[in-house]
């Protein structure tokens, strides 16, 4: 008892230094847990999401491009397909569904999808779950100009039930390409999925292919066809059909693989995040050191007292390392706040982006092994100033 006295009196006493070196240990963990954190969910999600479907059906370009632009609304499309193209996919005895949608329009930055109806009343765009609408809503009709907003997009537009807008060409907002002749309602609203699809305006296949301005062959074409599949067998077969026989068209199989492809490209940015995050953490290790040890100057007459009235050295030594290691304990449990915080940013941008959400309450390991390592180093940190400590002389440094 007497020790801990001993150390929470020294941090009353440079409580200033304290809490200035516990925050740059809250800092750097926060920023270790975070970049860990995003890393891991990044890879969960991306991976995870399909929409409920195998693959993906697209004019000849590469997998990652057609999979980004049918699944996750980021890519522009590489060309359309011809309606021939679609039936012959629905209708081969290996597809147990195929799905067609078409692109090319936008609404204030968030993009226009035409698809029909099945896409949400029929498919699992997770196990065991289908998407839903808020309130009173209802689904599209086919033909009709009605849309059925995803919740991320109907939040940030302010769109409700009822209410009308006009598309405008392109899949960048210009005022300038606003298609006047054609004005859609608000029919629904989808509960958030936490997947692209909260991000899109979804309308009827034929709003688009008839979209004024757009092209007359348009009118029988689509962007892109996703497809369920019986077996990976099948996936296995027409991957070779179209990717090595034809030259016309591309079927990404599997989307999941695909899409860890794309994080496997970007892995070294992530591998550069945790080697700053780690230098962070190292550098906020010497802030400790270096907090303590410039103390311990002024700290000299006070270990002299303490060991003239019965401390050993030892003491000495463990009350300064418990000190350091009171430091790092505060810091990280401050790191969960930083934490926090960075991940409310992170999440935030990845949302609007993307239309996935990462979790602050996501469990992973990292959140107990980076606390008990930055612990641990700062504990280490105090070894130098406790020696310092522990060498101090009594009688030179009792004198006035």
């Amino acid at each position: 008892m007497s020790l801990w006295r001993i150390v929470l009196r020294s941090l009353r006493q440079h409580a200033f230094s304290s809490t200035v070196t516990a925050l740059s240990i809250a800092m750097a963990g926060g920023l270790l847990m975070s970049v860990w954190s995003v890393r891991v969910q990044t890879r969960e999600a991306f991976s995870r999401i399909n929409g409920g479907f195998d693959a993906v059906l697209g004019a000849r370009s590469s997998k990652l491009q057609l999979v980004l632009n049918a699944v996750f609304h980021l890519e522009a499309s590489p060309a359309n397909l011809a309606w021939s193209d679609y039936e012959a996919i629905r209708d081969h005895p290996g597809v147990t569904r195929a799905v067609p949608i078409a692109m090319g329009d936008n609404y204030r930055g968030y993009r226009i999808v035409g698809t029909v109806p099945e896409l949400f009343t029929e498919v699992e765009y997770a196990p065991g779950r289908r998407h839903a609408l808020q309130g009173k809503g209802r689904w599209f009709k086919p033909g009709y100009k009605e849309a059925i907003v995803g919740s991320l997009a109907a939040r940030r537009l302010q769109l409700r039930v009822g209410d009308h807008f006009h598309p405008y060409h392109g899949l960048d907002f210009n005022e300038a390409e606003e298609h006047e002749e054609d004005e859609y309602v608000v029919v629904g609203v989808l509960e958030p999925s936490n997947t692209p699809t909260d991000r899109v305006l979804w309308i009827p296949l034929e709003g688009v292919q008839h979209m004024t301005g757009h092209a007359p062959e348009t009118a029988s074409q689509v962007s892109a066809v996703l497809v369920q599949l019986r077996s990976p067998l099948v996936g296995r077969t027409l991957e070779m059909a179209y990717n090595k026989k034809d030259n016309r068209l591309t079927f990404a199989w599997p989307i999941g693989a695909t899409m860890v492809e794309l994080l496997d490209k970007v892995g070294w940015l992530q591998r550069v995040l945790e080697l700053v995050a780690v230098l962070v953490a190292l550098v906020a290790a010497a802030s400790v050191m270096a907090s303590l040890y410039n103390s311990m100057n002024e700290r000299r007459r006070q270990i002299a007292l303490l060991r003239a009235l019965g401390a050993r050295r030892t003491t000495v030594f463990m009350t300064v390392l418990l000190e350091s290691t009171c430091i790092a304990t505060l810091g990280m449990a401050a790191a969960y706040g930083c934490l926090a915080v960075i991940m409310a940013v992170v999440g935030s941008v990845m949302r609007r982006e993307t239309g996935v959400e990462l979790s602050i309450l996501h469990w992973q390991p990292v959140l107990l092994w980076a606390p008990a390592g930055m612990i641990l180093l700062g504990a280490l940190a105090g070894v130098v100033p406790a020696l310092k400590a522990y060498r101090t002389e009594v009688a030179p440094n009792l004198a006035p």
